[in-house]
């Protein structure tokens, strides 16, 4: 073989395979983490500027915990991934922090940075529904591999607005994706009308799902640090959570009496007096 041809079946050679590397499926070259985690916030007109201020502290706080990045560095691969945005209505949801590696302390930080480097973006209703359609079409593109892909959900109230939020639920669980829940329960005796009491307990009935999944209540907003570090390092170590320690609690997912999953909507409907129901 002449050199020209030589040089020409090199290079056709070289291009074949670049293109199977170009071609190759996705998950080859995603990188390997111990876990996904998507954190969604509420930032209803519900809460207060001061109250959306304690909770993106408390977020920043409990990533640079220092147990939170032992337990991060412990696990098999020493690393997580981790996006972090915000909701209102079905279709208000803003991505404040894309998916990011942290595997260590300066990660953490430049996350705790990032978080509070925008005023957050307020909207009407509360859609809870929209926020776990959402969470999960993030991991579609989040450039990752686990082996555990969870959604940590924070709000203040019941879903009124979008898709039923069991029906969310079961098909957000169905692509085998776990839902942990942060219901906030700290606003004062005296409820708004399309608020619930019980909103614990709407979070275990009708919100979370998945493996393990679990609720954790506030009560007070003096314990809202607190209890996104204790969850984060549940979720992190993969162990089941203690009913022993006496704050914040823990609620398992468990069987109980059917709930009214729609009670959200009911609720926010009948404030304007309307006669009946939408069709979802």
């Amino acid at each position: 073989m002449s050199r020209l041809p030589r040089i020409r079946h090199v290079l056709a050679a070289s291009a074949a395979l670049a293109l199977t590397f170009l071609c190759a499926p996705q998950s080859f070259a995603d990188e390997q983490v111990d876990i996904e985690l998507v954190l969604a916030v509420d930032v209803s007109l519900s809460m207060s500027p001061d109250e959306m201020e304690i909770q993106r502290r408390g977020y920043a706080t409990a990533l640079t915990d220092p147990r939170v990045l032992e337990a991060i560095t412990d696990g098999a691969h020493g690393r997580i991934a981790l996006t972090y945005f915000e909701w209102a209505g079905s279709t208000s949801q803003h991505v404040i922090v894309p998916w990011t590696v942290i595997a260590g302390r300066e990660d953490a930080e430049r996350v705790a940075q990032r978080i509070s480097a925008e005023p957050p973006r307020q909207s009407r209703r509360t859609s809870i529904s929209g926020a776990l359609h959402f969470a999960a079409d993030l991991f579609a593109e989040s450039g990752f591999k686990s082996f555990k892909r969870v959604i940590d959900i924070s709000g203040d109230g019941p879903n009124n607005e979008g898709r039923p939020v069991d029906a969310a639920r079961d098909a957000v669980v169905q692509q085998k994706i776990a839902i942990n829940g942060l219901p906030v329960m700290a606003a004062g005796t005296e409820l708004l009308p399309y608020e619930v009491a019980d909103l614990d307990t709407y979070y275990s009935e009708c919100v979370i799902g998945g493996p393990g999944s679990f609720v954790m209540p506030v009560n007070g907003w003096e314990q809202f640090p607190e209890a996104i570090r204790r969850k984060l390092l549940i979720e992190l170590a993969n162990t089941p959570p203690s009913h022993n320690e006496k704050r914040p609690p823990v609620i398992l997912a468990q069987g109980k009496p059917p709930y009214d999953c729609m009670i959200g909507e009911k609720l926010w409907q009948g404030d304007r007096g309307r006669q009946r129901m939408y069709d979802p």
